[in-house]
């Protein structure tokens, strides 16, 4: 009874904070109720603010995303870059469409104004890549960008970049963790309602004029594009692009083309996820283009798909990934090709035979945007940097892009992507990649299956002995401690696993990859069916193993 009357308490105090009337409401409602279950998960402790900022579902309380949870994020933050010796800084704030965006932004804004920094704010919802280039183009200290990037529509985030345009990593994340834990009453924290800059279209200008440097002056331009902005801020944005390099206009898919925090045509919006490239195949099959291209709502991620026998099939973010890296060393690219390490190591291969430095970093763009001399970084998860200079992050925008000019390229010559990715399986092996990912709702379950895996190791996976076994947790001779764990198998086929849970999502994600050689063309159709079995054969003694 004790503890139950202490939640009530808690969350009248929480109640008589809010400077939501919505989430205020709500939880005024929980409390009425006596909805202490729902209460105790909401009170359970606070959303907690690591690499990847903020990130969680809509709601009232300290484990939700509201304007109570990001108001103390925003004082931690400005406390931090005070410490930091950035008193007078300028803080550039960037937000999305989702629910609530725009609330956020605007009280990160407030917040920032209130504790002396100088604070501008984007002149509506953009892409997050435009954040990421106005933070240098501004000369700012550190930008915030509200967004959640691709998760289900009752969530939002808060992402934190710092002065050189790159996510926020350790010991940045724990420091500005420990400023927000020392705030005080949400009366404490100084906001008023004025004084910062609301921006013109100008660093969105310079952003678009920035991205014709990723193309090679004169190259072909002709490739006929499906695209959709999965419900998000991508579409002006990308046509702008297009239009100004000088491409057909893409061919939108509607029912997508504009922003709706409700994501109404698909169960998550994420271009991986089952469904989502559903309605923009159906236009292509009604326009017949070259390639069908998707950004993720906040359109720093960037999806392909192409034209096949049986349909429209989409790229694997390590298969786009692969083509870039070769289009940019085509182009006589120079400089250091990263990724992470749950990514293919067919870049690697790439990089070596074109004699470019290479360099793996733990998952993430914040790591990879890091890399001294970067020239190119991807991840797996459709990620691509491919103009470090400009945007030092993923960049949905420019890789579209990119992609369209070696699709253009290739067409003229008659060929397309698909015969391209056939020549790097002919020249460094068919890389062969997978992924078993479980979403859940309990995250214990996840803490579970990374014990089990810990306690008993798996000694051999679609019938290939496990000959090394990693535990990530203790860092490597080139890798920061990380909870991940990695497996190599024996054998001509270079298998390798890895098992890590999601930093933005409550997901277990496993990445697999086996590379099968191929001595002639005739090969691939084998090669690529070995490949998959292989990877199938894999993922289920990993689930069994994981008892997931």
């Amino acid at each position: 009874m004790q503890e139950q009357d202490d939640l009530i308490t808690r969350a009248q105090a929480w109640l008589a904070e809010d400077p939501d009337p919505e989430t205020a409401a709500e939880l005024a409602a929980l409390i009425d109720a006596g909805d202490t279950a729902e209460l105790a998960d909401r009170f359970a402790g606070t959303l907690q603010f690591g690499t990847a900022g903020l990130r969680g579902e809509i709601g009232a309380g300290p484990m939700r995303m509201n304007r109570s949870v990001v108001i103390r994020a925003a004082a931690g933050l400005a406390a931090y870059l005070k410490a930091q010796g950035h008193a007078g800084g300028l803080v550039v704030v960037g937000y999305d469409a989702r629910y609530k965006s725009a609330d956020f932004a605007r009280d990160t804004a407030a917040v920032m104004t209130g504790a002396g920094l100088r604070a501008a704010v984007l002149p509506r919802p953009l892409p997050t890549p435009v954040l990421a280039y106005a933070i240098r183009h501004l000369g700012a200290v550190a930008g915030v960008e509200v967004t959640a990037s691709h998760n289900p529509p009752r969530d939002n985030g808060y992402k934190v970049y710092l002065g050189d345009g790159s996510q926020i990593v350790s010991p940045a994340d724990v420091e500005i963790a420990a400023e927000i834990a020392r705030v005080g009453t949400l009366a404490s924290v100084p906001r008023p309602e004025s004084g910062w800059e609301e921006l013109g279209d100008g660093a969105l200008e310079a952003y678009l004029a920035r991205t014709d440097a990723v193309l090679t002056p004169g190259s072909a331009r002709g490739v006929r594009t499906v695209y959709t902005a999965m419900h998000g801020v991508g579409k002006d944005v990308v046509m702008a692009a297009f239009a100004r390099a000088g491409f057909p206009a893409p061919v939108l898919v509607a029912e997508q083309a504009e922003p709706d925090p409700a994501f109404p045509t698909v169960a998550f919006p994420n271009p991986e996820e089952p469904g989502a490239m559903d309605l923009a195949f159906a236009k292509a099959a009604e326009v017949n283009p070259d390639i069908v291209i998707a950004n993720d709502p906040d359109a720093d991620r960037c999806a392909v798909a192409v034209p096949t026998a049986d349909g429209w099939r989409m790229l694997r973010g390590d298969e786009v990934g692969a083509l870039l890296a070769e289009h940019l060393v085509h182009k006589g690219a120079r400089g250091v090709f990263a990724e992470s390490i749950v990514s293919s190591s067919l870049l690697g291969r790439i990089a070596e035979a074109a004699g470019v430095g290479y360099e793996e970093t733990l998952t993430g763009f914040k790591w990879i945007a890091r890399v001294e001399g970067l020239r190119y970084g991807y991840e797996e998860a459709l990620g691509y940097c491919v103009d470090p200079e400009g945007v030092r992050d993923k960049d949905g925008v420019t890789a579209a892009l990119l992609v369209a000019e070696l699709a253009s390229e290739l067409k003229e010559q008659g060929r397309t992507l698909t015969d391209l990715l056939d020549d790097l399986a002919m020249a460094h092996g068919l890389h062969a990649t997978d992924q078993l990912s479980v979403r859940v709702s309990d995250l214990s379950i996840i803490a579970s299956a990374m014990a089990a895996l810990r306690a008993e190791p798996p000694v051999s996976l679609a019938g290939l002995r496990v000959v090394s076994a990693e535990d990530l947790t203790k860092g490597t001779e080139t890798l920061p401690p990380t909870d991940g764990l990695r497996y190599y198998l024996e054998g001509d086929y270079k298998a390798r696993v890895i098992v890590r849970p999601s930093g933005t999502e409550p997901k277990l994600k496993c990445y697999l990859e086996v590379v099968v050689p191929v001595a002639e063309a005739s090969d691939l159709t084998s090669a690529r069916t070995r490949g998959q079995e292989i990877l199938d054969a894999i993922k289920k003694d990993l689930a069994a193993a994981a008892g997931i």
